[in-house]
């Protein structure tokens, strides 16, 4: 799941699409436990009754949000994968986006509500936050196949190497969005690096291990 809250740029004239944009700027700034039905229908002058008449529960409207948010990152991620530079410059960039800007970011923020929210959710609503995930996953594992086609990088099994990418970028993610001792962006965003070099870098690409010299008399 991935990065920061972007506003639209297009002019949102749908009344459901101001309600979606209006939960996620309050939730970027007040954070998610001032997000009430009520509050949105202030900032989109709309009654709370008109807002459930869209949605029908905040479960639902929580998760709207988080669909129309992944469509407006969709579209970046979507931009940067098509730039002419190397798959890896574009992986690069991949792994930027997904990842949380930091601590309480509000995307992240909302995506681990959301999940936390589907404990008890009926088939329709997991798949529809399948979706979400494999959006990503399908980006993922194409870039991994053209970039071992120009070799680029080692072959691999992209769909199984896609999964376990996510998984990591998934623990730190949630690791810098709770804000847990110890781990920031730059240093989730050198790990992971690290991790893509070791498996991806072809045998004849790889620098020569590091030998220390002799210890000065």
């Amino acid at each position: 799941m991935p990065g920061p809250v972007r506003r639209p740029r297009r002019r949102l004239s749908q009344p459901r699409e101001q309600v979606l944009a209006a939960a996620m700027a309050t939730i970027a700034a007040e954070g998610l436990d001032r997000l009430t039905m009520a509050g949105l229908g202030r900032e989109v002058g709309m009654s709370s009754g008109h807002i459930l008449y869209y949605f029908g529960t905040k479960d639902e409207l929580l998760l709207q949000t988080l669909q129309w948010s992944e469509e407006q990152l969709g579209a970046e991620r979507r931009a940067a994968l098509a730039r002419r530079v190397s798959a890896r410059e574009r992986l690069d960039a991949l792994v930027d986006l997904y990842l949380p800007e930091g601590h309480r970011d509000p995307r992240w923020t909302l995506w681990l509500e959301v999940w936390v929210r589907s404990q008890n959710a009926d088939d329709e609503t997991r798949q529809r936050q399948l979706d979400l995930e494999l959006a990503w996953h399908r980006d993922l594992v194409a870039l991994l196949v053209e970039g071992a086609s120009k070799g680029e990088f080692r072959p691999v099994d992209a769909e199984r190497f896609a999964t376990r990418t996510r998984a990591l970028l998934d623990g730190f993610g949630t690791h810098l969005v709770v804000g847990l001792p110890g781990t920031d962006r730059d240093r989730a965003r050198r790990e992971v690096r690290d991790f893509l070099d070791e498996a991806l870098t072809p045998p004849g690409d790889r620098p020569p291990p590091h030998r220390p010299g002799p210890r000065p008399p």
